[in-house]
């Protein structure tokens, strides 16, 4: 799927706040508590606007302070996000993020049909961090955009913040079939996938690469 944008399209987002600089460590701890998240990845900066354009939304938790830092998502160097997704034909090359995100890769985001936001705006180090209460307002929050958005499939990354969000403590990884979110349109494929994040021993980005294939497809 290319999506077709329109002629006058050009990104919308923000830049790096760090003028396209690998953050030092002072200014990754300065976004851990500045209160700031980042700004979701969509074609336009409004859900309305970018309704019926994404084959793909992925879902994060909550923005790392890293990822706070340079305003673009999974962009701290050892996650392997960007990697898995280049591996799974999922898009056309790898992106390094890591010091903001370029606008010629949100121009192939866009024409891929790829949608990123987060399940909770909070910045935190870890996603253990949040509480029940952040995770539940995400879920709700996700199935209303969702709503909106309507894309062909939605990718939550992390089944145990999923299983937290959506009351659902049986929910495993892959499709979800049997107990979709209440409110959750029954045209969108929901798909939860292991969390990227270098923390997570038990996934390599060849293994996530075979997940994201399956998705991929799936929302052909």
């Amino acid at each position: 799927m290319q999506m077709r944008l329109a002629a006058d399209w050009t990104p919308w987002r923000c830049e790096s706040p760090l003028g396209g600089k690998r953050p030092t460590k002072t200014d990754v701890a300065h976004a851990a508590h500045s209160g700031l998240g980042r700004e979701d990845v969509l074609p336009y900066p409004a859900d309305r606007l970018s309704a019926g354009m994404l084959r793909l939304l992925i879902v994060g938790i909550n923005p790392s302070p890293w990822t706070a830092a340079v305003n673009a998502p999974f962009a701290r160097p050892g996650n392997r996000f960007w990697t898995s997704l280049a591996l799974a034909g999922v898009l056309d090359r790898k992106v390094d993020a890591s010091r903001g995100l370029a606008a010629v890769d949100e121009r192939m985001l866009a024409e891929r049909g790829l949608g990123i936001t987060n399940m909770v705006e909070r910045t935190s180090a870890r996603a253990d961090e949040l509480t029940t209460e952040e995770l539940r307002a995400g879920g709700a929050r996700l199935v209303e955009r969702v709503r909106i958005l309507r894309p062909r499939a939605v990718g939550v990354l992390g089944v145990t913040a999923y299983r937290v969000a959506f009351s659902q403590p049986r929910a495993t990884l892959g499709l979800q079939t049997d107990t979709p979110p209440e409110g959750w349109p029954e045209d969108v494929q929901l798909w939860v996938l292991p969390n990227p994040s270098g923390l997570n021993a038990h996934e390599t980005a060849g293994s996530l690469a075979l997940k994201w294939e399956d998705v991929w497809h799936a929302s052909a």
